[in-house]
Parts: structure tokens; C-alpha cells; sequence
């Protein structure tokens, strides 16, 4: 029950954290694929320059949107390829530094190309602890529909950044891999020390749970689950939590 509870509140702590801080979304792909575009579209206004003309990306731009209430931090970046200008030959190498911070990675495509060679390597490069969508764009010059798959675990999103069509496809994965809920009652910001108190809290009871044959261990789980919860209220009694278990227990017989 303890643990139902704590599970409870580190799921609100999460959502609170969510709503504070918001996620870090970099869109990376070849040149003229769509990014910029699909940056404005998130965003609601340009805030990228669009053209024709591939390599026009030439650093990262960053714009804060907002989707449902949660904060978005989108990173617009240089489009990837191989290039002889030292200034591109710069903002990829920012790309490939942004990808490193990021919590999801937006892989743009050709939705008429589909997936070619390049785009693999480029998610093969990919760090493996980023989140991964697949966004094939320019559905309006394909002509399909716009729709979410998931073929062998990866995620794939069909849209148009230019029409809007499938834009909200979109920004309903990225507040699923956020870990979003929209029905969130009694959220409440939290620290990320505090979450990671909370964990080490339900770790602890954890053990406690499966040390149940051993008085001793069970006292020390539980006194390592209180000294977390200390960092998190500021309190940190052991004497009165160990005065309760060893007045229940008959410790060394």
C-alpha cells in the first residue's frame, strides 16, 4: 500500500517536473527536407527561414512552443550531409552536439524518397538514450494520408509541415514519449533531486518488501528510505524509526 502511494506521488512529481521544465526536441534530417517548415508549423509563426535552396540552415535555431500546457524546446538544425563550406561544415557539427542534450529526436524524410541509406546512418548516430520519431514529411506530394505507425518498435509519423495535416498526429506522440498525462489531478513541481529521492525511496521499500524474513535488514531498508525521504522534507529522525521496529521485533534471537 506504502508503495502504491509512493508510486501515486513520484507519477504527480513527474508530471509536475513535465510541466516546468518541458522536453528538448531537435529535428535533425538531409537538407531540404522539411525542418524548417515543420518548425514554423509547431511554432505557429516563422520563425525559421524557408527555401529551396539546400544548406540555408546553417546553425541551430531554437523556439519555445507550448502543447497542451507542457513546454517544448524545439531546435531547428543544420540539414546533414557532406559539404566543402566551412560554415556548414560548423552547424553540423552543432546538430550532432544538440542531438546529445535532447530528450527526442525528430527524424525528418522525404515522404517521396522514403527511407534511404543516409537517413539510417543518421539514426544509427543517434545517441541510444534519446527518444526517436520518424516524421516522413510532404505527405501533400506523395499523396498519402496522414497517420502513426510503429513498425519493429520505431515510430513513425506522416504528415505535411506545409499543409498541417498530420501535425497533431505529431504533437500527440511527442506528449506520449513525454510521458504525459491530461488527466493529471493534484500535480506538483518537483526538483529533479526530489525525484530522484522518490526513486531511491521506492527502491528501498522495494527491498524491504523481499527482506521480510530478516528483522535486520528490514530496519535498514526502511532507515535508508527515510534518510532519502530527509532530502526531500529536511527531517531525518532514525532513532524514532528504528524505536518502532525494534520495539515490534526481537532482534538477535
Amino acid at each position: 500500500q506504502n508503495q502504491q502511494a509512493l508510486a501515486l506521488i513520484f507519477s504527480k512529481a513527474k508530471q509536475g517536473a513535465l510541466l516546468r521544465d518541458g522536453i528538448h526536441v531537435v529535428l535533425i534530417g538531409q537538407p531540404n527536407v522539411g525542418k524548417s517548415s515543420l518548425m514554423n508549423a509547431l511554432a505557429g509563426e516563422e520563425v525559421a527561414i524557408v527555401t529551396s535552396i539546400a544548406g540555408t540552415t546553417r546553425d541551430t535555431i531554437k523556439s519555445a512552443i507550448q502543447i497542451q500546457g507542457v513546454p517544448l524546446h524545439v531546435i531547428d538544425t543544420a540539414g546533414l550531409r557532406e559539404t566543402e563550406d566551412e560554415v556548414e561544415k560548423f552547424g553540423i557539427a552543432r546538430t550532432w552536439r544538440a542531438t546529445e542534450t535532447a530528450n527526442i529526436a525528430l527524424l525528418l524524410l522525404d515522404s517521396t524518397n522514403g527511407i534511404t541509406d543516409k537517413e539510417k546512418s543518421i539514426i544509427d548516430r543517434l545517441p541510444q538514450e534519446i527518444a526517436k520519431i520518424w516524421v516522413h514529411n510532404k505527405i501533400d506530394v506523395s499523396n498519402q494520408s496522414p497517420k502513426m505507425t510503429e513498425v519493429n518498435g520505431e515510430h513513425h509519423v506522416y504528415l505535411s509541415a506545409k499543409t498541417g495535416e498530420g501535425l497533431d498526429l505529431l504533437k500527440s506522440q511527442l506528449l506520449k514519449f513525454a510521458g504525459y498525462q491530461a488527466s493529471s489531478e493534484g500535480v506538483f513541481m518537483a526538483r529533479a533531486r526530489h525525484l530522484k529521492a522518490l526513486e531511491e525511496v521506492h527502491h528501498h521499500l522495494e527491498q524491504a518488501a523481499l527482506q521480510m524474513a530478516s528483522a535486520e535488514l528490514v530496519a535498514e531498508e526502511l532507515r535508508l528510505a527515510q534518510e532519502s525521504l530527509g532530502m526531500i522534507t529536511g527531517e531525518f529522525t532514525p532513532d524514532d524509526l528504528l524505536g518502532e521496529i525494534f520495539s515490534k521485533f526481537c532482534i538477535g534471537k
